[in-house]
């Protein structure tokens, strides 16, 4: 019996002899030999325990030969049996792997691990690859998403070695089984995966499956693998959900497009365009490159609604939406800012190559009639990054700037004044009055009141000094002129115009600083006016005339009061609308019952109002200016400041 043991350890050991040289680089042999010894141990139990066995079943049943037949079978069976092993998966072949058992309780459970959280196509994707390859080792899995446009599906397949590739089958081909599986909507599956047109993908079985979701199939799903052993069911609601996933991030995509697009225009809302412009910047940054802003604005849209009805400013503010979508370039975006203004953000854009596309815009717009309007008409303003400025507040800030400047230029032979703040002088009269504007309109927008919180600065300021006055009285008088767009500058010219007529009557030095500061707040109770008043481009009538006539008690009560420093400007502020006929408002005073400071403003308030522009008619000559106030005197306006204020009227009107 030993003899019998060592004779067949000795083959054992010549057959490992033989393969050492070819398993040598083999990870498996070590493991191997490992369980062929364990096998060759196990023989002596065998061997010892042996019963006689009857002649026939010894011609048939070698001992040696069975327990030889022992160890090959074991061994057969670990090679069998490797690949349920995971550290084995990357060797076994298509044909194992077909015949694995799935557990699918535990490939549900793991497909809602890896889509818990998923945001975009591209994760849901590679997710449900991943999981494919990991639990049911395909060959690859495959994508193909509709196209309407293009009456096409696109196909993104990933195969089982991480690599990606991508083809496309038009609707029209009827014979192919993608196509034939998105229009029955059911599952297909092919013997081999040749249809798909991709290079170097190995040989297997491809199975279709469409992406049906509630409006109609998405597209399809391929799983390359021999064998889903009849669980189509399953890989079916894996599409499905996979379709639902699709549906949901359209609706999204649309429910942000909606949110973020202006439904009159077409154009990104204010708050889109805020959101592209800090994304345009980020890039331009990184680029080290241009940026400009273009601000477009209609101009008297207030008229035009007032006058022809919102839905004529609606036209007009399309026609403008659509003379910009025509003519920027793909790269370039566009919104909605305010009501009536559009900008523009152009992408590595210089500031002369955004003129150019602004005067090829006013251009189109000024072949265009609108019935009852007329050409539109727009006031157009550019600021550059980073030239004008780093920050996208300040850079909005300064094109509305000029736009407004633009405004204010209006046209040269029928073109709009493009305005840009890279050559323009920011710190002159205009410049400031404009930027007040544009400032207490960011305010309005935001639910503050401008000029309120102006003037509870003002009231609560410590006074120091009389410049310190002055600077004040300025700031307040300009936030009032900006509330006015009509009278601009109206306030720092009446007080130069009243301190000449007092210096004219020889008034002492201290008066005439008094009536120089009292002329510059004048108007300063038109901060309680409402704006529908105010800007009203007309001249007003019955009520909107007595709501305005409120202004002087306004600006005394509310303004000057409360401000020890300025109480004395009370009677200018106050009585500056009274006539020494005693038709004037607000206590109908005649004569010399009127303060002299009040009547020298009141001679000086008439005479810039007349010499300006208003929308119902153009400013009048100093000559004829002249000729109103001395056809009123001694009704109106008292008569020798008259005669004092025609004598320097002439010289005053060269800086009007």
């Amino acid at each position: 019996m030993n003899e019998n043991k060592e004779k067949l350890s000795e083959q054992i050991k010549s057959k490992e002899v033989k393969k050492s040289g070819r398993a040598a680089t083999n990870p498996l042999s070590k493991q191997m030999n490992t369980l062929k010894k364990a096998a060759i141990k196990d023989l002596k139990p065998v061997v010892e325990t042996e019963k006689p066995v009857k002649k026939e079943e010894k011609r048939h049943s070698n001992p040696i030969a069975a327990e030889t037949s022992s160890i090959v079978a074991r061994i057969n069976n670990f090679n069998t049996n490797k690949t349920s092993n995971r550290m084995y998966a990357g060797y076994m072949n298509n044909a194992a792997s077909a015949h694995r058992v799935i557990d699918y309780s535990e490939l549900v459970y793991n497909l809602n691990s890896v889509l818990e959280g998923k945001t975009s196509v591209h994760e849901l994707f590679m997710a449900v690859h991943n999981l494919f390859t990991d639990k049911l080792s395909s060959v690859f899995t495959a994508f193909g998403i509709v196209h309407e446009q293009s009456r096409c599906i696109n196909i993104k397949l990933f195969n089982s070695m991480g690599s990606t590739y991508s083809s496309k089958f038009l609707l029209s081909d009827e014979t192919n089984p993608v196509i034939q599986c998105f229009n029955s909507g059911t599952a297909i599956f092919q013997d081999d995966n040749k249809f798909l047109n991709i290079p170097y993908l190995p040989a297997s079985a491809a199975y279709i499956f469409p992406l049906n979701s509630i409006n109609g199939c998405k597209g399809v799903m391929i799983i390359g693998k021999d064998s889903l052993e009849n669980h189509t069911g399953l890989f079916s609601f894996i599409a499905n959900y996979c379709a639902l996933f699709l549906q949901n991030v359209e609706l999204l995509e649309q429910t942000n497009k909606y949110a973020n697009t202006d439904t009159l225009t077409g154009l990104y809302t204010h708050r889109g365009f805020q959101e592209v412009l800090t994304a345009e910047l980020k890039k331009a940054e990184e680029n080290e490159s241009n940026l400009s802003i273009i601000m477009l604005d209609v101009n008297n849209i207030s008229k035009i609604n007032r006058e022809l009805g919102h839905a004529k400013g609606d036209e007009v503010i399309k026609l403008l939406a659509e003379k910009v979508k025509q003519n920027i370039r793909s790269t370039d975006k566009a919104g909605r800012y305010g009501g009536d203004e559009i900008a523009i953000i152009l992408p590595d854009t210089s500031t002369a190559d955004a003129k150019y596309l602004a005067e090829y815009i006013t251009y189109c717009l000024s072949c265009c009639f609108v019935d009852d309007v007329g050409p539109v008409k727009v006031s157009v303003g550019i600021a550059t990054y980073p030239e004008c400025s780093k920050d996208q507040e300040k850079l909005l800030i300064l094109a509305e700037q000029a736009m407004y400047i633009s405004q204010a230029k209006g046209y040269k032979e029928g073109m709009s004044a493009i305005i840009s703040s890279a050559d323009y002088n920011f710190w002159d009269d205009e410049a400031l009055n404009s930027f007040a504007e544009v400032v207490a309109k960011r305010h309005s927008q935001l639910g503050i009141d401008f000029g309120e919180e102006l003037l509870h600065k003002f009231n609560n300021e410590q006074i120091v000094s009389q410049n310190h006055l002055m600077e004040l009285a300025n700031s307040l008088a300009g936030a009032i002129d900006a509330k006015d767009p009509y009278t601009k500058g109206h306030s720092t010219s009446v007080s130069r115009y009243s301190e000449a007529l007092a210096r004219a009557i020889n008034l002492p030095e201290d008066e005439v600083q008094r009536i120089k500061l009292g002329a510059l707040l004048h108007d300063v109770g038109k901060i309680g006016i409402p704006e529908n008043v105010l800007k009203k481009p007309g001249k007003l009538e019955g009520e909107e005339w007595e709501i305005m006539k409120q202004h002087p008690v306004i600006g005394a009560e509310k303004v000057l009061a409360p401000n020890d420093a300025l109480r004395d400007l009370i009677p200018i502020v106050k009585y500056h609308h009274e006539h020494v006929d005693g038709s004037g408002y607000p206590e109908h005073l005649k004569g010399e019952n009127i303060p002299l400071a009040a009547r020298i403003v009141a001679v000086a308030d008439t005479f810039h109002a007349l010499i300006s522009d208003r929308p119902y008619r153009k400013g009048m000559s100093v000559e004829k200016a002249c000729e109103i106030l001395k056809d009123g005197a001694g009704k109106l306006w008292d008569t020798d400041l008259v005669r004092q204020f025609i004598a320097i009227a002439p010289s005053l009107s060269t800086s009007v």
